[in-house]
Parts: C-alpha cells; sequence; structure tokens
C-alpha cells in the first residue's frame, strides 16, 4: 500500500504549483527524462507511443491533400543558410555549429537544422525548370536542434521532433491556398484528435516567422489560462526561391518566380495534451491518441477462470481494433488501478469472480472518474461506443472551460483589469500599429498579440484610439 501511496503523492496538485504539478505528471506516467545532453530529453516508449499515434493521425491527414514525405540532410552548410537574410537573422541565436570532422578542422562550418527551407530551396533550384514540374508538397519527420537557454520537457528543449512542411507553388494564390490549408489541417486534426479546441488567425507582423509574408497559427489555452502556439503555417511569398535563383518557365515559355510555404507542429502538442487535459491524478488521454485505450485488471487473478476470462476479452477487444493491454503482474489491484489512472489510460475494465458469474465487467472512465458495470453481451461494440463518447465529452469539457477563459475588453483600462484578475484570453481592437501592440502587452503584465481574429473590427484601436483595424486575442503564452 506505501507504494500506491506514493504514486499519487508524487503528483503536486495543479491548484498548489501548476509547473510541478505539470513535471510530476510528465515524469510520474514516465513519458520522458532528462539525457545528460543538456536541454535534450530522451522520450520513453509511453510518451514517444504518444508521438508515433499523432504522426499517423496527422500523416494520414496530410496525405489526403496530396502530401509526399521525404527525407533531407540534418546538416546545413553556412552558404545556404546565409542566402536567406532575414531567416538567419531570426534563429542565429539558437544554431548549433559543427566546426569539426574526425580530427580535421571544416573548411565550411555546418549548421544542425533549426529549420529547412534552405536545403529545399537548395535541391528545387535543381530540380524544377518547367511549370509541369510544380507544385512541390512535400514533408519530413525529423528533428531539429535550437540552441534554447531555458528548456521544459516537451514545451521546449534543444532537440525536438517535429513535421516540417515545404511546398512550392507556381503561383502566389496557389500557395496562399496551401497556407491557409494546411492552418485547416491542424485545427481539424487538434480539434477532432486530440480534443483541444483553439483559436485561431494570422500572426502580427512582429510575432509571425522570420522570413515568412503571413504566420498562420492555432493557439490551444492551457488549464494555467496561458495561451500554447500549437501550429504554424507560413507564407513565404518568393523571397525564398528568389533567394536561390529558382525560377521556372511558364505556359507561356516565360521565366516565372515559385512561390514557397512551410508548416509544422511538434511535440510541445504533448505538453498541450497534458496542461488542458490532465488532472491531479496525472495524464487524461482522448482515445484517439492514447498509446493504450483500454487496461485489463483481473481481480482475484489467482482464482479459476479469471485470468482466462480477461485474456479471451483481451484477445477480443484487440481482434476489434480497440488497442487493448491486460495487467497480469503480481501488483495488488490498487497499485494498478493508480498506475493506470497516471498514465491516463482511457477506459479500466475490471474482471473478478463476481463479474464472470454475473456475465459483466466492471468499467472505469478515465476521464470522470466513473465506474459503471456492462454485461459481456457485444462488449467490443460497447467499448467502442464509449470510446467516441470520451472522446467528445472530453473536447465539450475544454471547449466550456475556453469559453468561460475568454473575455471581451473595450477599454484598455478595463483590459488592464480583466488582465490582473482573470487568466485566459482577452479580445481587444487594435489599430496595426506594432508601438500599440508593445504597449498594450506592456501595460496589461505580458498579455501579448497570440493572433488576429477573422471578425470584422469595429470602433477604436484599445489603446492610442484610432481606427481599429483588427480584433486580436491576447494572452500570457509559453
Amino acid at each position: 500500500m506505501k507504494n500506491e501511496k506514493h504514486t499519487v503523492q508524487a503528483i503536486t496538485p495543479r491548484s498548489e504549483d501548476f509547473a510541478q504539478w505539470y513535471t510530476d505528471v510528465v515524469m510520474e506516467a514516465k513519458l520522458c527524462d532528462y539525457s545528460n545532453v543538456k536541454g535534450c530529453l530522451n522520450y520513453l516508449p509511453n510518451g514517444y507511443k504518444i508521438w508515433e499515434n499523432i504522426q499517423k493521425n496527422l500523416d494520414a491527414r496530410f496525405q489526403a491533400t496530396g502530401v509526399s514525405n521525404v527525407y533531407f540532410p540534418m546538416l546545413i552548410p553556412e552558404n545556404l543558410l546565409q542566402k536567406e537574410k532575414d531567416h538567419i537573422q531570426g534563429f542565429a541565436p539558437e544554431v548549433a555549429w559543427v566546426t569539426q570532422g574526425g580530427e580535421e578542422t571544416l573548411e565550411e562550418r555546418y549548421c544542425i537544422r533549426p529549420t529547412s527551407e534552405t536545403l529545399f530551396c537548395d535541391y528545387w533550384k535543381k530540380c524544377v525548370q518547367s511549370y509541369r514540374d510544380l507544385p512541390k508538397i512535400w514533408n519530413q519527420w525529423n528533428s531539429v536542434l535550437r540552441w534554447e537557454k531555458t528548456t521544459r520537457p516537451f514545451l521546449r528543449s534543444r532537440e525536438f521532433l517535429w513535421q516540417e512542411g515545404h511546398t512550392l507553388h507556381a503561383t502566389k494564390e496557389e500557395a496562399e491556398e496551401r497556407t491557409k490549408m494546411m492552418a485547416q489541417v491542424y485545427y481539424d486534426f487538434i480539434t477532432k484528435d486530440l480534443a483541444i479546441p483553439l483559436v485561431c488567425g494570422k500572426k502580427t507582423e512582429s510575432e509571425k516567422f522570420a522570413g515568412a509574408k503571413d504566420t498562420y497559427t492555432v493557439e490551444a489555452l492551457m488549464h494555467d489560462g496561458k495561451a500554447l502556439q500549437s501550429a504554424t503555417s507560413h507564407f513565404f511569398g518568393s523571397d525564398f526561391a528568389d533567394a536561390f535563383h529558382i525560377q521556372y518557365l511558364n505556359k507561356n515559355n516565360q521565366l516565372s518566380s515559385a512561390y514557397e510555404t512551410s508548416w509544422g507542429l511538434s511535440t510541445r502538442i504533448i505538453g498541450a495534451i497534458i496542461m488542458v487535459h490532465g488532472d491531479d491524478s496525472g495524464l487524461v488521454l482522448p482515445p484517439h491518441i492514447a498509446p493504450t485505450q483500454v487496461m485489463i485488471v483481473p481481480i482475484a487473478a489467482h482464482k479459476e477462470g479469471v485470468l482466462e476470462k480477461a485474456t479471451e476479452i483481451l484477445h477480443s477487444l484487440n481482434d476489434s481494433g480497440i488497442r487493448t493491454k491486460l495487467d497480469d503482474s503480481d501488483k495488488t489491484p490498487g497499485f494498478k488501478f493508480a498506475e493506470q489512472e497516471v498514465q491516463g489510460i482511457p477506459i479500466r475494465i475490471e474482471i473478478g469472480p463476481r463479474d464472470i458469474e454475473e456475465n459483466q465487467v466492471t468499467i472505469s472512465r478515465r476521464d470522470t472518474l466513473e465506474k459503471s458495470t456492462i454485461e459481456l453481451e457485444n462488449l467490443s461494440m460497447k467499448i467502442k461506443e464509449l470510446l467516441e463518447t470520451i472522446q467528445k465529452e472530453m473536447y465539450q469539457k475544454t471547449l466550456t472551460f475556453l469559453n468561460e477563459h475568454t473575455y471581451c475588453a473595450s477599454t484598455l483600462a478595463e483590459m488592464k483589469t480583466l488582465a490582473s484578475e482573470k487568466t485566459g484570453f482577452i479580445k481587444a481592437t487594435w489599430c496595426g500599429n506594432r508601438d500599440c501592440e508593445e504597449k498594450i502587452k506592456e501595460e496589461t503584465d505580458g498579455f501579448g498579440s497570440r493572433c488576429i481574429s477573422e471578425e470584422k473590427a469595429q470602433g477604436s484601436c484599445i489603446y492610442c484610439g484610432k481606427e481599429a483595424k483588427h480584433v486580436v486575442f491576447w494572452g500570457k503564452s509559453y
């Protein structure tokens, strides 16, 4: 029993210290751990399997829009990186350099990729000659390295996993359409598969990606009221392509510029899953991406027929496509229950002698901790229906939280009051001037622009009183 209590006590309550709660959940659920490489993580089976399921589901959505997967080198020659000055200036403080190979000092430095636009452009320069070679709609699943000074598991680490999509188009209109399309793909994936509601829109000029003309973002609200940028999609125009001298012969046999986009989602989304859905007992995983959807715990497993019936249910559920495991270890049931809860497994099935006699199983939902009984007949179908119910109800719960923590301010004084008393998003009008944007953040103690809403602005800027051009979601962020 001592170990069972330790499993729960090791997690600090969210209300007591949210940051420590987050770290405790990561460690107790065995998602990742710190490595001997400062700022880099060891991704453990529980955490990496979540990423594999994210990758599987998201990649299927990519493929449906015509994306092809590729893989490019992790090293970028310095001369390539220097070709797009705005891009390199944005990443310069975070770039790690390779200066020696074996015993020899390299003639040219290589950076470990912080992102790969330059590599893709360098290749497209060689392979794109005609309009018939376009579009290029490519993506790679890989890791990148950015020399962050402050790191936190999943949210910010020096090396992290992600996907980076890169596309090249014949026209500006095609590229802009793809940019918006991929932002919508992220929105659909995160809301439907991760059960996380979002606000979305364009980034302001000061917040957009280095070298981009436009950046579209999807922003999630964590339980502590801070925003987390969850995925971004960027329209680069022709700047990258022109810097790399990418031109193609159009249908009129004339040389034309090409237009580029890029878009990405990283393992920081696992941090969002933890902070949006988790509770004081640990993880709460949406069924669509949970590595194990059902954990079977036999009660009084030593008694005749119990383990056999549990194994029969295991095979039946797995054969029906439900990701199921059986915990037949010699741990006590109480410890098994606590472990299942910490790991966020959506459903626990308990099966003991009495359940067998009554032709039923006991069901425990991780999201609500509610218990019920279900007859064994058509169990697989009932579990599938319950998993979908859990998925939908998790989304509705978090959507309610988002709506209840999104406020509107019509004056700066009102916004400052909300910022000092509430956590979440504040919607307020803005003239588009960068100075006003910075002053609003300064005078609201860190409520910066998260994204520009699509709704039409009316009235005046909340700061300077001039005509408003945008309605903006403001908030503190990770």
